[in-house]
């Protein structure tokens, strides 16, 4: 059976054969309609690829069966066949979205010709508005979600700003999501279908930098053996994301303030004047205010880039978030295992929530990421995080009325906790420090959950093992 199916659409029988059997001998299913209504029926009920109808029948038009598929499913094409005096009525029908037509009498080889044409620029739309929709999907600022006011105050921002030329500026410490805002930035905004450029100017060496953002022609320095395209020239049309923008040199501020100001620049060791259309989106986790105050970074430059702010809150200040970025790794992370983790203890959500997160979103996604690889149940649970995690309960309780028992737990909890640190995990070492058996500090280990002691078990909530 063939992959496609072709529905062949004409009130005369002998014409309706023809067809219909050179394209099965093509390899093509073929269905058989003698009239608008039938061939609408058999749209309606089976998934066809493509409609070759006839432009002049009994019951209607070929007009008539490209606008009811189109209701139907708009995905499905659709080559009008007619006689040579028609052709004008043929243009018409293309013109309301018909993908082609033929003139009659049939030409075979050339009706072969415009179906494997039509089946494949059918495809190529097909494949394309996937791609599309999962670009959307991963960096469409609508699924950059959140619950905390600043977070939210930001992605409005950049909403509003995605649709302008603006220049925008994204701050935020490191790992909180800086380059994830400026893809969906990008994808918002009408350069949605040009380049995306991104370049880290921390990872540039001084020497390199200029080159790798305006380029350079052949011979400009020892080494340059051919014409190198820089960063701006390939994000032409499109958007240049320029990460960490406080660690670019003073030299190449000037140079990147004229481009900023007129579009244009010359390669290193050219002369030529380059003309581009390009989006600048920077980023900084650092205080380009107190360096421009400093002389480190030029004033007019930063104003140049600052058109636009949008802050992105450190990870500890928006906590709500955490329950749901935790889920979204896990389904990211589940397709590495064969038996997915799909949930996490209340426990340990806790935790994660509780954590300070020096390293931001980044490091959230590397503890689960980390937590999916190496537990060995379907559910996270603390014994899965590094202790380092595990200590954030100790600052604290969940509750702020807490009774006196649950505060000596916490106490306790936290000496334990940091007993393992200072022996780097060795459960003998901590029982010494302790001054309690290795036996009891098991028991202590299962009964909060820390280590890899596994999961408490009901039996255990007392004060029954041994000191």
């Amino acid at each position: 059976m063939s992959e496609h199916l072709i529905l062949v659409v004409d009130d005369e029988q002998a014409q309706r054969t023809v067809l219909a059997g050179f394209l099965r001998k093509r390899g093509f299913d073929v269905l058989q309609a003698s009239g608008v209504a039938e061939a609408l029926s058999q749209v309606a009920a089976r998934a066809v690829d493509l409609v070759l109808t006839d432009l002049r029948m009994s019951d209607g038009t070929g007009l008539d069966v490209l606008i009811g598929v189109r209701r139907i499913n708009p995905e499905v094409a659709v080559v009008v066949m007619t006689a040579f005096g028609t052709v004008a009525s043929a243009v018409d029908a293309m013109k309301q979205g018909a993908s082609d037509y033929l003139t009659k009498p049939i030409d075979l080889d050339e009706l072969d010709v415009l179906i494997a044409r039509t089946l494949e620029r059918r495809a190529l739309i097909a494949e394309n508005r996937e791609l599309r929709q999962q670009l959307e999907k991963r960096h469409r600022l609508a699924g950059v979600e959140t619950e905390n006011p600043r977070m939210a105050e930001a992605i409005n921002t950049a909403a509003r700003a995605a649709a302008s030329r603006a220049t925008i500026l994204i701050r935020g410490e490191s790992g909180t999501g800086k380059e994830l805002m400026a893809r969906a930035i990008h994808y918002a905004s009408p350069r949605a279908r040009g380049p995306l450029v991104a370049v880290n100017v921390a990872a540039l060496p001084d020497t390199l930098i200029e080159s790798e953002l305006f380029g350079h022609e052949r011979g400009a320095f020892t080494g340059a053996d051919r014409e190198h395209r820089g960063r701006f020239e390939l994000a032409d049309g499109g958007t240049l994301f320029l990460d960490e923008i406080g660690d670019l040199p003073k030299g190449t501020q000037v140079k990147l303030l004229r481009v900023l100001q007129e579009q244009s620049f010359e390669r290193l060791g050219g002369s030529r004047t380059l003309q581009v259309d390009v989006r600048v989106i920077a980023a900084t986790s650092r205080d380009l205010e107190a360096m421009v105050s400093r002389g480190e970074f030029r004033e007019d430059l930063y104003y140049r880039l600052n058109v636009v702010s949008v802050d992105i809150p450190p990870l500890r200040e928006r906590r709500e978030d955490i329950p749901a970025l935790v889920r979204l790794f896990l389904s990211r992370f589940a397709g590495e295992r064969t038996d997915p983790v799909s949930e996490v203890s209340r426990e340990a959500m806790d935790l994660l929530v509780k954590y300070e997160y020096p390293g931001n979103v980044r490091e959230l996604e590397n503890l689960v990421h980390r937590a999916v690889v190496l537990t060995r149940d379907r559910t996270l649970t603390t014994a899965d995080l590094p202790i380092r995690v595990a200590r954030a309960k100790a600052g604290g309780t969940t509750g702020e009325a807490a009774t006196f028992v649950e505060r000596v737990a916490e106490f306790e909890r936290s000496l334990i906790v940091d007993a393992l640190d200072r022996a780097g995990g060795v459960q003998t070492r901590a029982a010494r420090a302790l001054g309690m058996s290795e036996r009891h500090l098991r028991y202590k280990l299962r009964k909060y959950r820390l280590g890899q002691a596994g999961e408490v078990d009901d039996a255990a909530d007392g004060d029954g093992a041994d000191a």
